[in-house]
């Protein structure tokens, strides 16, 4: 045991965790640890602009690296301004540890200044969140919040720290083990599941895998690319399993659901067998459930046991770690399998292959075509760069024609769809990588809710490139006002306000301005030469939309191509 203060205790029981970097921004009821931060060696922090990006920039470091994000504010108005980024990071199942500040233990419940019931506010978005009540508490909470966050479906946890806990001296003492009632994660997949899902695939005529962020999470990707090969089975995406499979790999059919590619959709529609990874069967990805994969056998597996059987009933369930599972099936298989006849179920993965691509090469017109610019990027960019996206067209353009080829490199808001997430995701992902280019997929609408942390990548010296596709409108809300509500635009409008070139060079950034693909291609060649960070202001119709297009509540195969 060691006498030491509260906020002594925190930073030591971080450095236990191997943490090495924290987002945040000071206030008053987080000041000691702030304090016990000036003498610190080990951890770096990195001051945002806004907690909201605090927390975006710990999951982009959470989904980049693999391992835990942190970030940090105070109490009240500090706290809550971290709630949209938690929730962000518990819908697509991000680990990431948030540390608020709060008011004293004497003046919990009292109303008093910059207070805020954020244990209250947080409990239906974090895995689990605490509220520290002493000083000798905290290395045990440190320990149990990294476990939780980090194993089993990973998510956000938060931690609570009243301001005189910080202060108050006790005999500390850190222990390595966590034993928590209840919390027993399920990794092993019981085998006799095994082994009906084996005799499912052995029988299996017209094969789809569906791979989900929980491949990426789990680092199964090498078992979903084999069990691929050996049934000769198409592999479809969610939006979070973008880059599990290589989308240069023949069996790669792309994203799945509303703004899926032809192929993906088609095929799941038609498979006899469905081997859905790590995924969650969201309305996104499904369209109608009842009309979803109607004639398939769907074998599911998650970590999660909660999500089997919640939107789609599968018809064998798995409650296990995908690389578990996917590697007892595999072993089974290559046991029994015989190598079956699938060129008819091949070819017509091709032919819907080749319409998607079809798309791809419409450039007709005046200006700039997002899917062709999305081809341009993935020429220029090296394999291994980190994409995340910012939320609307410019996100599903990416996801569809934007091709990704390692795990980890495309980081995008799934489940809660947050305006503003991918430029401070960017910062984080650059950190925690920052010997890869990282680039930011934007929109207008979106780059501008949290475009004030352009301060901090200049400031910090975390050279990120944005590309805003400059439509100068909400798109994604004006396209389904073209669409389904008679053209009938309202509070869209954003009048091309502001200068993004003028808008990145006052905070010290550079800013580009890309009227033609030619001019594109110079601008992104220099930004990644550059050691600042770099706004690329690439102005598109805003008569855009993004197809394909499955309209909401339609079965997957109702396309809108055009």
């Amino acid at each position: 045991m060691v006498l030491m203060s509260g906020a002594k205790a925190l930073l030591e029981a971080l450095k236990r965790e191997k943490v090495k970097v924290i987002f945040g921004i000071p206030g008053g009821a987080i000041l000691p640890v702030y304090d016990e931060l000036f003498a610190e060696t080990d951890i770096t922090h990195i001051l945002m602009r806004h907690e909201q990006c605090a927390a975006h920039a710990a999951d982009g470091y959470a989904r980049a690296s693999g391992e835990v994000g942190v970030c940090m504010s105070t109490s009240g108005p500090g706290a809550t301004n971290l709630v949209t980024g938690i929730a962000n990071a518990f819908m697509d199942s991000s680990p990431i540890v948030a540390i608020t500040g709060q008011v004293p233990r004497a003046l919990i419940g009292k109303d008093a200044f910059q207070e805020a019931d954020i244990i209250g506010i947080t409990t239906p978005i974090t895995k689990c969140n605490f509220q520290v009540r002493s000083a000798a508490e905290i290395p045990k909470i440190v320990k149990t919040a990294f476990y939780i966050a980090s194993t089993g479906r990973r998510g956000p946890v938060l931690i609570d720290l009243p301001r005189d806990v910080q202060t108050e001296e006790a005999q500390i003492e850190f222990n390595d083990n966590v034993e928590l009632r209840g919390y027993k994660p399920v990794y092993d997949p019981h085998p006799l599941q095994i082994e009906k899902a084996v005799q499912i695939l052995l029988q299996a005529e017209r094969p789809v895998i569906v791979a989900g962020g929980g491949v990426i999470a789990s680092n199964a990707c090498q078992e979903v690319i084999a069990l691929a090969e050996l049934l000769a089975a198409p592999v479809a995406t969610t939006l979070m399993g973008k880059g599990a499979v290589p989308e240069n790999h023949p069996l790669s059919v792309g994203m799945l659901g509303m703004h899926g590619t032809v192929a993906a959709n088609y095929l799941v529609q038609d498979a006899d067998v469905l081997l859905a990874v790590g995924m969650r069967f969201s309305d996104r990805t499904t369209g109608n459930f009842k009309t979803f994969c109607p004639n398939g056998k769907i074998i599911h597996i998650d970590i999660d046991a909660s999500e089997i059987g919640k939107n789609i009933k599968p018809y064998i369930p798995i409650v296990a770690d995908a690389k578990r599972a996917l590697q007892a099936i595999y072993r089974q298989l290559l046991e029994k399998f015989r190598k079956k006849e699938r060129s008819a179920w091949l070819e017509r993965m091709w032919e819907l292959k080749r319409m998607h691509e079809e798309v791809v090469k419409s450039n007709d017109g005046d200006g700039i075509k997002p899917p062709a610019l999305m081809v341009e990027i993935r020429k220029i960019l090296p394999n291994e760069a980190i994409i995340t996206t910012e939320v609307g067209q410019n996100q599903m353009w990416a996801a569809l024609y934007l091709k990704v080829y390692k795990p980890r490199t495309f980081i995008s808001s799934g489940g809660l769809g947050t305006m503003g997430f991918g430029f401070p995701a960017a910062i984080g992902a650059k950190v925690a990588c920052p010997n890869v280019p990282v680039v930011d997929i934007a929109g207008d609408g979106s780059f501008i809710m949290t475009e004030q942390d352009l301060a901090t990548s200049v400031a910090w010296k975390i050279p990120v490139i944005v590309i805003v596709l400059n439509n100068s409108i909400l798109g994604m809300v004006a396209q389904w006002q073209r669409l389904f509500y008679g053209r009938r635009y309202f509070a869209v409008h954003l009048g091309g306000i502001p200068d993004f070139v003028k808008l990145a060079e006052a905070y010290g950034a550079q800013g580009i301005r890309a009227q033609s693909i030619e001019e594109f291609r110079r601008a992104l060649k220099t930004a990644l030469n550059s050691d600042v960070t770099t706004v690329i202001d690439v102005p598109i119709s805003s008569e855009e939309n993004v197809l394909p297009m499955v309209p909401p509540g339609q079965d997957l195969k109702n396309l809108m191509l055009s």
